[in-house]
């Protein structure tokens, strides 16, 4: 009998049933890991991470498990690295590539391997396009400082507003790693729901003669161009931000095994092995940060908030500078390119081409708001290099 009792103390049942305050807290997060499968499975709402990310949330509420020690990481200045590796768990490890940076970097390269940024360098245009859709990160970060956010959790939270998902990660690494559970989730589930928010925005802003305007086609761009622009990028934007070293700098590395022609093998690796292991890793890691106690509070849905307020915001910058554009280029532009601004790549590019095609069916915008669309990226990593200098 006493070996009976003995098990069953150590099992999470017993855990559980102790403290009736924390099992209440465990029970609503498995509603909302719950929620957040549905969304990837049965919906497919971004589900090369949302999976993996709930997936970490469950693991790290399984009580009595213990495969992530937050204190390790997050109670101290720096990280023991030595302590984690010889007293650490299976997720403490993986944890490791998030706290030094290395995840959102290679999956960086990745989408650099995977971008053609072909529209960009053949209509230069669109690059202001892409940092008019920063607007909500600034926008929401300076309304998280007036309701009382630090300016490094401020920083970690306008972020969102880029709607990319790996920056927002690397600048809450940093800044505010408390936050990275509710932040990550709030980023990667406004990306999943851009069919969804961008629309209602578009058509707001937008008047029915401007949807429908047919773009000319744009020009071809050679081999020469596409090898040059990623080193040349690279170059310029890291002497201005050098802080948007790791996330540019992968990212035109990746791009530049796309483009060269000589790196084949390279290329297809970043594309499909490296990075869907990467986006593994990162999924389950940044995952394990949300447990009970500091996933459940007033900040996540603070957080929540103002993460959808950045998006919008940055969704509406975009769309009012492609109808600026529009007026001065004497109705050449088609202003739904500006929604694509933000560097949710491909799926924003796709959003304005469905738009606008509702309104013309002879209208194909895809190439046009790609620009913007892989401008956005390297917008979203300049702004977190801004965020970074500042306040890391």
């Amino acid at each position: 009998m006493q070996f009976i009792y003995d098990f069953f103390e150590s099992t999470g049942i017993a855990r559980l049933a102790s403290d009736p305050a924390h099992l209440i807290k465990t029970l609503i997060m498995y509603v909302i890991i719950g929620v957040l499968f549905f969304l990837a499975i049965k919906k497919g709402f971004e589900p090369l991470l949302l999976l993996p990310i709930a997936f970490g949330m469950l693991l790290a509420n399984l009580p009595g498990a213990d495969l992530f020690h937050m204190e390790k990481f997050f109670l101290q200045d720096h990280v023991d690295i030595v302590a984690v590796i010889s007293e650490g768990s299976l997720l403490d490890f993986l944890y490791l590539g998030v706290k030094l940076g290395i995840y959102p970097s290679l999956i960086f390269m990745g989408v650099g391997a995977m971008t053609d940024f072909s529209p960009l360098i053949a209509n230069p245009k669109s690059l202001f396009l892409g940092a008019a859709a920063q607007l909500g990160v600034f926008v929401a970060f300076t309304g998280a400082i007036f309701i009382g956010f630090t300016p490094n959790a401020a920083a970690s939270i306008g972020i969102i507003g880029g709607a990319d998902g790996p920056t927002a990660i690397l600048v809450t690494k940093i800044l505010a790693p408390v936050l990275l559970g509710a932040i990550a989730i709030a980023a990667y589930s406004y990306m999943a729901l851009i069919p969804i928010i961008q629309p209602p925005l578009m058509k707001l802003l937008t008047t029915k003669k401007e949807r429908s305007v047919v773009m000319k086609t744009l020009r071809p761009v050679s081999k020469l161009e596409k090898v040059v622009f990623p080193i040349l990028v690279t170059l310029v934007v890291t002497l201005i931000v050098p802080s948007a070293a790791p996330l540019v700098g992968f990212l035109m590395l990746g791009n530049l095994f796309n483009v060269c022609g000589v790196t084949d093998r390279l290329s297809k690796t970043a594309q499909n092995e490296l990075i869907n292991i990467v986006t593994i890793f990162l999924g389950v890691s940044v995952g394990a940060t949300a447990n009970a106690e500091n996933f459940l509070s007033p900040t996540t849905l603070y957080i929540i908030v103002l993460g959808l307020c950045a998006f919008a915001i940055s969704t509406c910058g975009g769309l009012l500078l492609g109808k600026l554009m529009y007026v001065l280029t004497k109705g050449k532009i088609n202003p739904l390119i500006g929604s694509a601004g933000v560097s949710a790549v491909p799926m924003a590019a796709r959003v304005s081409q469905v738009v606008g095609q509702k309104e013309n069916p002879s209208n194909f915008l895809l190439m046009h708001a790609m620009g913007p669309n892989v401008a956005g990226v390297i917008g979203s990593a300049v702004a977190a290099g801004v965020f970074l200098t500042f306040f890391a």
